[in-house]
């Protein structure tokens, strides 16, 4: 998958929540898609990266610091 894909993707998903409002204010989009995106690819990074914290971290171009408030936040543990 290249990154147009995964921007392709989201188009077609955010078209679909705006038109599923059905002319109803949005509200919160931006926490509403980081939060269903973030934990999946966390889960994700820290499988690939077999747990590894700091390997993970680099995977993501997170400090490793930043990578484990964000586990911490999503309730995954490691």
């Amino acid at each position: 998958m290249s990154k147009a894909n995964l921007s392709n993707d989201i188009d077609i998903l955010l078209d679909q929540y705006f038109t599923d409002l059905s002319g109803e204010n949005p509200n919160g989009v931006y926490d509403m898609v980081i939060q269903s995106v973030e934990k999946p690819l966390l889960l994700y990074i820290m499988n690939l990266a077999e747990g590894n914290q700091s390997r993970a971290a680099d995977i993501l171009g997170l400090n490793r610091n930043t990578l484990r408030k964000k586990l911490k936040q999503h309730k995954i543990e490691t």
